[in-house]
């Protein structure tokens, strides 16, 4: 059986060749998944997720990985960078396709109000009906189709009128005027007010469409992102941070763009033969606990407050374990402790 499953089809090809150089590194070096996460620093889930396509890697974790492997740092990079740019693109036409999907949602929804049939009714002693005034479209603006003007009625009988001349006065009747239907006048305006609606909502689409700030392209810079990518616009955090404050507690520093170039060893502490730190996200405003050094069965767990989050190891050859995170202010809000299946347990000051 292979080591490794085949790579999803929708992956860009530059990433899916980076991904693919990441895998041949670490079977050059023999490296286990738990191995290189105990010599990288980075979580065996998360490079689970990078050697899989689901996530891009960090700029962080490739220059660990190419000091593990004896790899050259600077052309591993050069990869990277490669690979980043073609995964924003990918992020860019996603929220492009969901931001044309939504316009014709909205068009679909307007386009549900249309003008009111003209009703035709026999005016009194059965003359014919007069056709209805219809409005016209204002020029730049899309309005109802088969629109026309008014077209007032013609006199029918030219003979009659020639009899006329040269009556009392010696004047020509006046020309009858087109009248309208009881109700005429307000069918108009309506029609006139729908069309308008409906040709200023297709214009602002137009324009909120056409004037879109291009920012989707920057995403996930130097972090992990998701492989269905989201949007941070209008978040007010860096390109690839998923969550602040608040909204990270419980979840993966990794998977949440919070650690990599963004995190710093705010505390830390010896408990019998492992290191247990604090790690903190002045971006995320968020802090997780993490103990190296450690064995199966070892855990450790971050309080803030009143919240608690708790990691451990479960699988032998692990020596890494992370909790999720917790919100902070600072890092001094936060404290770590560790339990070691040994016996010896601690907390950082």
């Amino acid at each position: 059986m292979p080591r490794w499953k085949d790579l999803p089809d929708e992956l860009d090809p530059q990433v899916k060749e980076f991904t693919t150089q990441l895998r041949r590194l670490v079977d050059r070096g023999g490296l286990s998944v738990a191995a290189l996460s105990d010599r990288t620093g980075y979580s065996r889930t998360s490079w689970e997720r990078y050697l899989g396509g689901r996530l891009l890697a960090p700029k962080g974790a490739i220059v660990a990985l190419a000091e593990v492997t004896g790899t050259d740092p600077v052309h591993l990079t050069t990869m990277w960078e490669l690979a980043e740019r073609a995964w924003s693109r990918s992020e860019m036409r996603h929220d492009m396709t969901m931001e044309a999907i939504r316009i014709s949602r909205a068009r679909a929804a307007l386009g549900e109000f249309g003008a009111p049939p003209a009703t035709s009714t026999a005016g009194a002693g059965g003359k014919p009906p007069r056709r209805a005034a219809a409005s016209v479209a204002s020029p730049g603006i899309a309005g109802p189709a088969g629109v026309s003007p008014t077209i007032p009625p013609q006199p029918t009988a030219p003979d009659a009128d020639r009899r006329d001349r040269g009556g009392a006065g010696g004047r020509a009747p006046a020309a009858p005027r087109g009248s309208m239907p009881p109700g005429g006048d307000r069918r108009r305006r309506l029609t006139m007010f729908l069309a308008g609606a409906v040709g200023v909502a297709v214009v602002v689409a137009g324009v909120l469409f056409l004037t879109d700030d291009g920012d989707h392209g920057k995403k996930n810079q130097g972090t992990g992102a998701s492989a269905t990518p989201s949007a941070t616009a209008g978040t007010g955090l860096p390109a690839g941070v998923k969550c602040a404050g608040a909204g990270c507690t419980g979840k993966d520093a990794e998977a949440m763009g919070c650690s990599g170039d963004l995190v710093t060893t705010a505390k830390t502490a010896a408990v019998g033969t492992a290191t247990l730190e604090v790690r903190y996200s002045r971006t995320c405003g968020a802090a997780w606990g993490r103990i190296t050094g450690a064995a199966r069965g070892d855990s450790v767990r971050v309080t803030a407050g009143t919240v608690t989050e708790r990691g451990d190891i479960t699988a032998t050859g692990d020596t890494i374990a992370y909790t999720p995170m917790v919100a902070v202010k600072d890092a001094a809000a936060a404290k770590a402790c560790a339990t070691l299946a040994s016996g010896p347990a601690g907390c950082t000051s």
